[in-house]
């Protein structure tokens, strides 16, 4: 089971745009009987194999920004034991409840997204040719020159309040991110779809795995040796998932990636508002 929900969770990686991770916690409490916490804590450590994986396969193709994900990683990594503690310190009922929550904005942004939007919608984590369009970022610029971002003051602070999101929900949710730090990217940076999800993947990969370490040190439980098989399979899934993409990805992907992020809230939070 917890190779089938990683190779799941791979899939949903390598065929989606950024949010694709957030299924992994709610499977895997459904699947294996984690509490939210467990499977959290090894819902990061997949997250960041998985992203790592994801930011290998981009870097030749040069969409990483990997200045603009070592800052946004830098805060994270100093924000994501916040987010750790107010998790430990509340019920669970009350984080997953806070998780399904998530889950809705997340289902609601990439459906609206993918009707909106859907020249974004056709860009995945796979490997695709091309820079693509760049959104017309309000802050910052880039050099046509060298296609390298322009560094000033509000940058580097966009750069980091994006981190600094992304940090605390890692630490509090197990999340990758993804879903924040790609669209808020490209709402305030010159960047492409490739690019923001490249360098959202670099982020993505440096905060879980310093999160997760953080989330041992704090004493949280994590049943490592059944989190194997998932991680293997979450890695598995990315890379096929990556190599059909270009097949099937699309709006209709995102929408019904939406649809179902949606039912997954709605069970959870009916299960978890039942049970208290």
């Amino acid at each position: 089971m917890s190779l089938v929900i990683g190779l799941v969770v791979g899939l949903v990686l390598g065929l989606t745009g950024a949010g694709g991770s957030i299924f992994a916690v709610p499977l895997l409490m459904a699947g294996l009987g984690w509490s939210i916490t467990q499977a959290a804590t090894v819902s990061l450590l997949a997250v960041a194999i998985s992203a790592a994986v994801g930011t290998a396969m981009a870097w030749k193709h040069s969409y990483v920004r990997y200045r603009a994900a070592t800052l946004m990683a830098a805060v994270g990594i100093l924000v994501a034991p916040i987010g750790i503690r107010a998790a430990d310190g509340m019920p669970a009922a009350n984080l997953a409840l806070i998780f399904a929550l998530v889950l809705v904005v997340v289902a609601i942004r990439m459906f609206h997204g993918a009707r909106t939007s859907k020249e974004d919608a056709t860009v995945v984590r796979s490997a695709v040719a091309g820079e693509g369009r760049s959104s017309a970022g309000r802050i910052g610029s880039v050099d046509p020159e060298t296609g390298r971002l322009v560094w000033t003051r509000a940058v580097a602070l966009t750069v980091s309040l994006i981190g600094a999101a992304t940090g605390f929900l890692s630490g509090m949710l197990g999340v990758g991110g993804g879903f924040v730090i790609v669209p808020a990217l490209r709402a305030t940076l010159p960047l492409s779809m490739h690019s923001a999800v490249a360098t959202s993947l670099m982020a993505i990969a440096l905060t879980s795995s310093v999160t997760f370490v953080s989330c041992l040190l704090q004493g949280r439980p994590a049943p490592l040796l059944a989190a194997l098989p998932f991680v293997a399979g979450s890695v598995l899934g990315m890379v096929l998932g990556r190599r059909v993409a270009p097949r099937v990805s699309g709006p209709a992907l995102q929408q019904g990636f939406a649809i179902a992020a949606g039912v997954v809230a709605l069970v959870m939070a009916v299960k978890t508002w039942m049970s208290m």
